[in-house]
């Protein structure tokens, strides 16, 4: 089993990479592990407070759950991946029940922060992109996809995300094996990881 790490900012393209990934291998190969499914269960706190927390820090994230999983698919057994409503910020009941693959990739803005993490990785990819194509990123999915307004996203983006990428997110570069500039929108470097990636599995399942 490989287990692969993309890490990045928000909005910097890392699901066109997981996606290019997927395309590239026999069908049911890959299982996508979100670092998104594993922030902390915090549905104890209310509402109104949850809303206002700092989920761009790794102190958001259960990391211990996270690696004890992927330990769990290295050692040929599956998991149950928690869900989480992005909506009212809180884990929900149901999972997601996730096979072992040949192919692991956990894909998260903090992934290469957890040092236990990284040493499952066997490879660790850092997409790389332009903060203003990532700001105008965030902002269409956050509209659409988690019912934020336009001036929310802008507001949120320069009081936590700037400053939590500039903090955690982009130190985490040094520790990549490769960098993807320019997002999704580099097929050279993204079709250099595939074919790597094609290169470390048994002949039987390029």
């Amino acid at each position: 089993m490989l287990v692969i790490g993309i890490a990045g900012g928000t909005g910097s393209g890392k699901t066109t990479v997981v996606r290019k990934i997927i395309e590239s291998l026999p069908k049911d190969e890959v299982a996508v592990i979100p670092q998104d499914c594993y922030y902390n269960d915090n549905h104890h706190i209310p509402l109104e407070t949850r809303l206002k927390m700092n989920y761009d820090e790794p102190a958001a994230i259960e990391w211990s759950l996270l690696a004890d999983q992927i330990q769990q698919l290295r050692e040929d057994k599956a998991i149950e991946m928690p869900t989480y409503d992005f909506l009212t910020c809180a884990r929900l009941k149901e999972t997601i029940h996730i096979e072992p693959r040949e192919v692991v990739v956990v894909e998260g803005i903090l992934v290469l922060t957890d040092k236990r993490l990284r040493d499952m990785m066997d490879v660790k990819v850092f997409v790389d992109a332009d903060p203003d194509d990532r700001l105008i990123r965030v902002i269409a999915r956050d509209v659409i996809e988690r019912g934020r307004t336009a001036q929310m996203v802008i507001d949120r983006y320069q009081e936590v995300l700037k400053p939590m990428h500039e903090l955690h997110i982009e130190p985490s570069k040094r520790y990549a094996d490769l960098i993807i500039p320019q997002g999704g929108h580099n097929k050279v470097a993204i079709k250099l990881l595939t074919d790597y990636i094609r290169s470390l599995l048994p002949s039987s399942k390029r």
